[in-house]
């Protein structure tokens, strides 16, 4: 078997293909989590602890100056951009949060599920008549 047939016995497994949609979803869900986190969620956290803005605290590694914008800093030299570390853990644990909540639910829907008893050979019904007859 050449490597391209095997290549695509495996590309065409459901296992792969189902692997390449989860990324591809994953990654367009991650986007959406991005954008809640750096647009809604951290403005009010910056609000509320004072109109801070995360993304923007750094220290400098190079002698800049603090007060400069992230960018500018990054462009004079090294710096610890610890704010964006700050917003990329807030990111983490709510993608993870969904994702827990996700799993749970599915979860809960196959528990749901009433496993129907298969049904009884045919052999072991006529085995059981003859049982019940020979009783009587």
């Amino acid at each position: 078997m050449s490597m391209m047939q095997e290549f695509r016995e495996f590309a065409i497994k459901g296992n792969a293909i189902d692997l390449a949609v989860g990324v591809i979803i994953g990654a367009a869900f991650a986007k959406i989590v991005d954008s809640i986190v750096g647009d809604l969620i951290m403005p009010v956290v910056g609000r509320i602890l004072g109109g801070l803005d995360f993304s923007s605290y750094y220290l400098p590694l190079s002698g800049q100056e603090t007060g400069l914008p992230l960018e500018q800093a990054q462009e004079l030299g090294a710096v610890f951009a610890y704010g964006n570390f700050i917003t990329v853990a807030v990111n983490f644990v709510i993608l993870a949060f969904i994702i827990f909540i996700m799993v749970k639910q599915i979860n809960r829907l196959k528990k749901q599920a009433p496993a129907e008893p298969a049904a009884t050979p045919e052999e072991i019904e006529l085995l059981r008549e003859i049982r019940d007859s020979l009783k009587r």
